[in-house]
């Protein structure tokens, strides 16, 4: 049998108070725990009370960790259980102390996904499937994840796609159209969206070059090119890996003809 002798605030943490049973030092807990089981100077406690109130005690220091944790940001439920278990927690205190912040609304998996899905979204343009493998990572559960993703409609992502598109169109005066659509279909493929949101973004950027940007263009990248394959070519075989490289970067073969013509005359 143990008496409750004393029971002290600590000087460092208000709202935790140590338990002295028997003139000796016990167990510490919180306020919420010591309201919980009516602990005052006097109480007769057993063994099995004991370690029901330190266990009550362990949960509600996981709580409140959890708490502090989710103050910063909304986190997912594998978040909340893998910062407690690794600050030592065990794992039928996690899932008490997850349980309970499920109860009161602190934690939902579900708000969190629709969430998470919106600020990529509006944050980074991603599509569908970069958005999915940030909810994996999150220890978001599969179906959940499908039901989240089911509500990024076609015409949001397409929407989402073209600006990125014009994005690389607006940033590619120094690249052919060929160059600046491989460019956006690089972006879209990485940012995650589908061949097809691909395919129909392609189709309705529409880029075109004048005479004069073509001229520029082709004086730009062709001289690098011809410099590459004249260390080592000449002749018709130099001509040749030249026309090759500039076609395979977009440009025109009488654009391409015209600039040989004129390294012909230059030579």
């Amino acid at each position: 049998m143990f008496v409750i002798t004393k029971i002290g605030r600590q000087k460092n943490n208000a709202e935790r108070y140590n338990i002295y049973l028997n003139e000796k030092y016990a167990f510490a807990v919180d306020e919420g725990t010591l309201i919980q089981f009516g602990l005052t100077k006097g109480k007769v406690l057993e063994q099995f009370d004991i370690d029901e109130i330190t266990y009550e005690d362990e949960i509600a220091k996981a709580f409140s960790k959890a708490l502090h944790f989710l103050s910063f940001q909304m986190r997912s439920e594998y978040e909340v259980k893998k910062k407690l278990l690794d600050a030592g927690h065990g794992e039928a205190v996690v899932l008490e102390a997850v349980r309970k912040l499920e109860r009161l609304g602190f934690l939902n998996d579900e708000t969190y996904s629709k969430a998470l899905l919106e600020t990529k979204k509006k944050t980074a343009s991603k599509g569908p499937r970069a958005i999915k493998q940030d909810l994996m990572k999150k220890g978001i559960d599969k179906k959940l994840q499908e039901q989240v993703l089911q509500t990024f409609t076609h015409e949001d992502q397409l929407q989402l796609a073209l600006q990125l598109a014009e994005k690389e169109v607006r940033g590619g005066k120094g690249r052919t159209p060929a160059q600046i659509k491989q460019k956006i279909q690089d972006v879209l493929v990485r940012k995650g969206y589908s061949f097809t949101i691909v395919q129909e973004v392609l189709e309705q950027i529409t880029i075109e070059r004048q005479d004069e940007e073509w001229q520029h263009l082709i004086e730009e990248q062709g001289d690098k090119i011809w410099r590459k394959y004249a260390a080592k070519l000449q002749g018709i075989e130099l001509h040749m890996k030249v026309k090759q490289a500039l076609y395979q970067k977009g440009f025109p073969i009488e654009i391409i003809n015209s600039y040989i013509n004129h390294k012909e005359y230059e030579e």
